[in-house]
């Protein structure tokens, strides 16, 4: 039996020789690493890591330009994700690059190992220093592996264990990938990029050996110091891509509101929302259009921006709206008004009326990768012909709807702004690093305790809100930096060696990002917020007043004025403070014998 397959093997592979075929259209020729890294941008970020090292040019291409070399081999011109960030054909290849530059940024501000004597500590220095460049690089490796399907002209399939690939390539994204496997993917590959002597050089490191493990395994809980910096930059890089701002250190990307709208919806569109359902769905897709229900879809895209860590969301819908219409992305309706109303009409004789929001479907997908267009008509409820910005009309003829004949037009744009292409300059993300270390608003030497995720599965929309739910959310979110701490407007501060939860702002925070929770909370006659705030309540984590009060008010002193919050302290911070951190110096509790707090929200 082994050797018959042993013999089946060698036919296929001689077989496979026989079919080999030049590039052609759909197929991606492989490059080489010196290609592939020869590109502007990527010299800049290589540059910026060999400054980040203490060692010459020869020790540096041994230990890290040889391992990059060949991750860009292995990872060639695939995207970091179908529709996230690094969403575009090299973005791999420049996560990669960027997440080693972040990391390699934030370990200058650790002594490593922690708690070793300094002597050890500077002895280990480059190999801490080199372990975590191996981490950061290899964190998203395992996509390659279990996320995408690659395959050479002829059909036959490649793995990465096969090495790189060696002829022309087509990929697309598995339908049944499961989220996070990737990382437990990861360690498989390890060989790929690092060689026996480097192997062997770390595992003489029992400390930075047993986190690098962990590390490419997925097990960040386990990976210590290592593990949250490989997160923190991974973070970064992410909010960069998104348009977010990493730390506040780096200014916004040009466009980048647009950007994170646009990539929230692809992403919202490829992952959660439901299309062209013959009743009740999120959006239909019509030959010229994308009709997205209006409520659902800004809930959802607040909620999905908002796990992502990035802010300056406007917390009401209306607000959202005028916002997509003025960046282009929601197309006007003839009241010149983001909001259009139409009535939805399937082949199964189910009609029913939404107000909609209206997308070009170019800004989405590309045209190969366009959905079905829904079979039943989408009719808009508007007598008036609405005119393009240029003044031009554009007329569409629409099946009759199956409540009244009724017929009436579907404006489109004439030029539909193009999606925007991926960053084409690292300037921006130099400004963090600057010629010397700058530092980071939020203490870089903060050891967080935890699971540090960066990407939020789109299944946390749909959990079930609890105190327990709650609790995984807040502990997440400062452990990754999407809950900033101390901050002017944060809602989270350190005060009595404790944690501060600001209320309501907390509770409003989680339930825009669960906008289901509004139906639960409908259901007892309360608000969203002030739901989960009890169920906060009821798990007895907050220390109470001495008159039996939960909420303590708080004076906020800053150079002209003072004011006056309201909120919670924990028992017991659980690891997310550590033993060397600070309470907020312009933060000061009021204690019950001073003047009686204003109270919000339940208070028994």
């Amino acid at each position: 039996m082994f050797s018959l397959f042993h013999r089946k093997q060698r036919s296929t592979q001689t077989e496979n020789s026989a079919k080999e075929q030049s590039p052609s259209q759909g197929l991606t020729a492989p490059q080489s690493a010196e290609a592939l890294l020869a590109a502007p941008r990527r010299q800049k970020l290589l540059e910026h890591i060999w400054q980040r090292t203490a060692l010459s040019r020869p020790q540096f291409n041994k230990l890290y330009l040889d391992p990059i070399k060949r991750y860009a081999e292995l990872v060639q011109l695939l995207p970091a994700s179908e529709s996230h960030h690094h969403a575009y054909s090299g973005g791999m290849l420049d996560h990669g690059l960027e997440v080693v530059a972040y990391a390699l940024k934030l370990r200058q501000s650790h002594l490593l190992p922690s708690g070793a004597q300094p002597e050890t500590q500077i002895a280990q220095a480059e190999a801490w220093t080199a372990g975590i460049a191996y981490g950061a690089l290899a964190h998203d490796l395992g996509k390659i592996g279990v996320d995408l399907h690659i395959e050479y002209a002829d059909s036959t399939v490649w793995h990465p264990w096969h090495g790189p690939l060696s002829r022309p390539y087509r990929l697309r994204y598995r339908k049944d990938r499961q989220y996070r496997l990737h990382g437990a993917a990861a360690g498989m590959l390890i060989c790929q990029l690092l060689n026996r002597d480097i192997l062997d050089w770390l595992c003489t490191f029992p400390e930075l050996w047993a986190s690098l493990l962990y590390n490419m395994a997925g097990q960040y809980e386990h990976a210590g110091e290592l593990g949250s910096l490989v997160m923190q930059a991974d973070q970064a890089s992410v909010a960069q891509a998104l348009g977010g701002d990493p730390g506040k250190a780096l200014t916004a990307p040009k466009h980048a509101l647009q950007r994170k709208l646009l990539e929230g919806l692809r992403y919202l569109l490829n992952e959660e929302l439901k299309l062209n359902q013959p009743q009740a769905s999120d959006g239909w897709l019509t030959h010229d259009a994308l009709w997205l229900v209006s409520k659902t879809v800004s809930d959802k895209l607040r909620a999905h921006l908002l796990s992502q860590g990035i802010d300056g969301i406007p917390e009401k819908n209306t607000a959202v709206f005028n916002v997509l219409q003025e960046h282009g992305i929601a197309q006007p309706s003839s009241d010149g008004k983001a909001i259009w109303i139409a009535t939805v009409t399937s082949e199964n004789g189910w009609t029913h009326t939404f107000t909609f929001l209206k997308v070009s479907p170019a800004l989405i997908w590309e045209a190969e990768a366009r959905p079905i267009a829904f079979s039943g008509s989408v009719i808009v409820d508007d007598t008036d012909l609405p005119t393009t910005p240029l003044g031009k009309t554009d007329t569409a003829s629409v099946a009759p709807s199956a409540a009244g004949n009724k017929t009436g037009p579907v404006r489109s744009m004439t030029s539909p702004p193009s999606p925007p292409s991926p960053p084409d300059s690292v300037d921006l993300l130099m400004d963090l690093f600057g010629s010397s270390p700058p530092h980071l608003e939020q203490p870089a030497d903060t050891d967080y305790v935890g699971l540090p995720t960066v990407d939020i599965p789109s299944s946390s929309m749909t959990t079930v809100p609890s105190g327990d739910h709650f609790m995984q959310w807040f502990t997440q979110g400062i452990q990754t930096h999407r809950i900033i701490m101390n901050d002017a407007k944060a809602l989270v501060h350190s005060v009595k060696d404790t944690l501060y939860l600001v209320t309501p702002g907390i509770f409003q925070r989680y339930a825009q990002e669960h906008p289901h929770l509004a139906r639960i909370a409908q259901q007892e006659s309360l608000s969203d917020w002030e739901w989960i705030q009890q169920r906060f309540e009821q798990m007895k984590l907050h220390r109470k007043q001495p008159n039996g009060l939960n909420i303590w008010a708080c004076d906020v002193t800053g150079p002209r004025k003072t004011r006056r919050l309201n909120g919670y302290l924990l028992k017991s911070p659980g690891g997310l403070m550590n033993e060397l951190a600070l309470n907020n110096p312009y933060l000061r509790i009021i204690t019950p014998t001073e003047k009686r707090p204003r109270t919000l929200g339940n208070t028994r």
